[in-house]
């Protein structure tokens, strides 16, 4: 391999590195914080006195990563083409 295609290369497997590492994350940690609430569960009203439930993640203060997204996706696909 000449170093021009190494150089052409290079970004292309660092790119896939990269993606395989956050779909490793999201199997290992699939819940992330929620980023309404930053991750307590309670949002200020509008006038910002009284704190409330958050409705993005339902006062739990975690959301699904869009990667575990993807990958129950894949698996619901996958168990479907199995029937």
């Amino acid at each position: 391999m000449d170093f021009s295609a190494m150089i052409a290369s290079t970004p292309c497997i660092i790119l896939a590195l990269l993606t395989l590492g956050y779909l490793g994350l999201c199997v290992v940690s699939p819940f992330g914080r929620c980023r309404t609430c930053h991750g307590t569960g309670r949002n200020r009203s509008p006038l910002g006195r009284i704190r409330r439930d958050c409705r993005r993640c339902a006062a739990t203060g975690l959301r699904i990563r869009r990667g575990r997204h993807v990958i129950n996706h894949l698996h619901d696909e996958y168990e479907a083409g199995k029937r």
